[in-house]
């Protein structure tokens, strides 16, 4: 916080550092003597009628009333990454988005409209890295049509938490009614210590291939129906490797997916049957893949997953693997 000399709290931001991070203090609770001290750090993305919102990392909006402000600063970007590759939003952006292609897209100025006849909010929502190239109303009444004329409901994936990310876009949406209802981890490490973590593990019966079979889609719980559609999305991205796992049967016991781009590897679609969780098959199955991803030249990885999936993100730690940002999908009102 800041202070004056005399040892006092001191407000030093106002409603021109609207888009900048800062850190604020503000009471809350009957009085002086009797209320408390709550900080808010994030950027702040509205002062308007005097009230202050500001959004968090996670992509949570504060509504801070302008009189219960006793400190205030605009404060720089999160500290630098003290492990792990670097990697700015832009870029990570760009990665995953090749790494889930949509069956169908379109341009609106450097938007991106995608669809895949509903499979996964990630192919049938709007990727807004830009400028859409009219006002943001009008650009959103275009979203609304193009997924109405699809049959689909009008999602917006934006971003949270790290340099360069769109909390201003998000509270825009926010504030025209847009309501945010899925929101994930997008998660960064070093490639070559999840390959050495199937070292102790069996990792010779995992099996990698080009393309998923009946029987990895008969594993795979995002979709009950694998139509055209879900292999197209599932195939696509610059190299795609399956990897499998035997279970009792025709059945699977582990399944994954990594795609390879340039210096990047990412996981996605890791699932273990519950009869065979806690035998460390998650962890053959990503070590499988990783080295995999190393033999053809990357040393970076990435994974996203869902704030409410508490077992993934404990493995995912105990990989290394750190928060970058976060991401949310908007759905229109």
């Amino acid at each position: 916080m800041e202070f004056t000399g005399g040892g006092r709290l001191k407000v030093r931001i106002t409603p021109v550092d609207v888009g900048k991070r800062v850190s604020v203090r503000c009471l809350t609770g009957p009085g002086v003597t009797g209320g408390r001290f709550t900080d808010t750090v994030g950027v702040l993305t509205s002062w308007d009628e005097g009230v202050l919102l500001i959004t968090r990392r996670t992509g949570e909006t504060v509504r801070i009333p302008e009189s219960t402000l006793v400190a205030g600063k605009v404060v720089p970007a999160a500290p630098a990454r003290r492990r792990g590759p670097a990697a700015d939003f832009e870029e990570l952006a760009r990665v995953t988005a090749r790494a889930w292609q949509p069956v169908e897209s379109e341009r609106l100025g450097d938007w991106q409209l995608r669809a895949s006849s509903g499979f996964t909010r990630r192919a049938n929502s709007v990727l807004p890295l830009g400028d859409p190239g009219a006002p943001l109303d009008t650009a959103l009444a275009r979203v609304r049509a193009w997924y109405e004329e699809r049959g689909l409901p009008p999602y917006v994936q934006a971003a949270t938490g790290a340099a360069g990310t769109q909390e201003g876009l998000c509270a825009e949406l926010a504030a025209r009614g847009w309501r945010r209802e899925v929101s994930a981890e997008v998660r960064i490490g070093a490639l070559a210590p999840v390959g050495d973590q199937g070292d102790h593990l069996d990792v010779a019966r995992v099996r990698l291939t080009r393309t998923c079979d009946a029987a990895w889609l008969q594993r795979y719980q995002r979709s009950s129906v694998a139509g055209p559609h879900v292999l197209k999305v599932l195939g696509s991205g610059p190299s795609v490797w399956f990897a499998a796992i035997p279970g009792e049967g025709e059945s699977l016991a582990a399944i994954g997916r990594c795609v390879v781009d340039g210096r990047w590897a990412g996981f996605m679609a890791v699932e273990v049957d519950p009869a065979y969780r806690r035998q460390g098959l998650a962890t053959a199955v990503m070590g499988a893949l990783a080295r995999r991803a190393l033999e053809e030249g990357a040393s970076a990885a990435w994974l996203q997953v869902e704030d409410d999936n508490g077992g993934a993100r404990a493995l995912y730690e105990g990989m290394g693997f750190e928060t970058h940002h976060f991401y949310h999908h908007f759905r229109s009102p």
